[in-house]
């Protein structure tokens, strides 16, 4: 039984935009799977469907299933998912900026009442992302945008999820520091089992990490398949990877790409 599944799921917004069409996903325990896809194809919805954080936005899942652990948790509002096991690092990082790192890391913990178990989490945090320590007396408005970013998935992992929702974890991050987070990536999921759906458009860097991944376009799936099915692809390789000749798809070929997806 898969530890996440959506289920031909639609999402609108405003009650007239359809954003997502008919989706279905797998994530199973301990897994790593990747969401690719260019901006605006609806892979942040997806994610935002997951967690719970589509009201905010005038957004509503009006058909299909999100079960997990094999129960239908669309009722559920988004603190309930995290108690549940299932937490989500949204795209810009969003730290509290005017707190330090040991105090945001702190502000994700109300959930577990034992206060020794608070601090062995804090320090495994610190284990995990050294660089936190070495900067815990900074505010973190002042880190780098790669310190933040770690701060942001650390402030998640102290909710102890099964399933962590990664949305766009390289934007903006230099390319040493996109290797050192999908490093981290890996081992969280390697090291303590807890199964992670990574947003991504750094497909390259994604696909590097992944066991399995789905490929979304205008907000309906179009692929799927293990990570190496993916990458050996020729429409992935033209149009994520930066492989093949140079043509412009979205401007030239882009229906017939389309049409080799579908098929």
């Amino acid at each position: 039984m898969a530890l996440l599944s959506l289920n031909n799921i639609e999402v609108v917004y405003d009650r007239v935009f359809l954003a997502v069409k008919g989706v279905s996903i797998e994530v199973p325990e301990n897994g790593l799977v990747a969401l690719l896809g260019a901006n605006g194809a609806g892979k942040s919805t997806i994610l935002k469907s997951i967690s719970g954080l589509l009201k905010p936005e005038r957004g509503e899942v009006t058909r299909g299933q999100v079960t997990f652990e094999g129960e239908d948790i669309l009722a559920l509002d988004p603190p309930e998912r995290v108690r549940r096991g299932l937490v989500h690092v949204l795209e810009g990082r969003r730290v509290f900026e005017h707190l330090t790192p040991e105090e945001n890391l702190l502000a994700a913990t109300s959930m577990h009442a034992d206060r020794r178990r608070v601090k062995s989490l804090v320090e495994e945090m610190f284990g995990l992302f050294p660089r936190l320590a070495e900067r815990n007396r900074a505010k973190a408005g002042y880190l780098s945008g790669g310190e933040q970013q770690m701060l942001a998935i650390a402030r998640a992992l102290m909710t102890r999820p099964k399933l962590i929702l990664l949305d766009e974890p390289s934007l903006g991050l230099a390319p040493f520091l996109v290797d050192e987070i999908f490093d981290t990536i890996r081992r969280i999921n390697t090291e303590s089992g807890t199964a992670v759906l990574l947003v991504e458009q750094n497909a390259v860097a994604a696909l590097d990490v992944a066991q399995s991944a789905y490929l979304i376009e205008q907000g309906r799936i179009v692929m799927s398949g293990t990570a190496e099915v993916l990458k050996a692809n020729p429409d992935i390789q033209q149009a994520y990877l930066g492989g093949g000749s140079n043509v412009d798809y979205h401007a030239v070929k882009h229906y017939r790409r389309r049409k080799r997806w579908l098929a």
